[in-house]
């Protein structure tokens, strides 16, 4: 699963910001196009943390 994981987190990250980016474009409330983004972001974080070196 070592490289699993990170991959599938960056594919998430890749479909929450378009889901953003859609919901933004339909006029959807503000928290919901954060709160979609600050997702994406994370899974972002955590596909690129989970792929650097270190312990392990």
């Amino acid at each position: 699963m070592g490289s699993v994981l990170p991959t599938l987190l960056l594919i998430l990250a890749g479909v929450l910001v378009g889901g953003a980016w859609s919901l933004y474009r339909q006029g959807a409330p503000r928290s919901a196009v954060v709160i979609t983004a600050l997702l994406a972001v994370l899974a972002t974080i955590g596909g690129v943390l989970w792929l650097l070196p270190g312990e392990g």
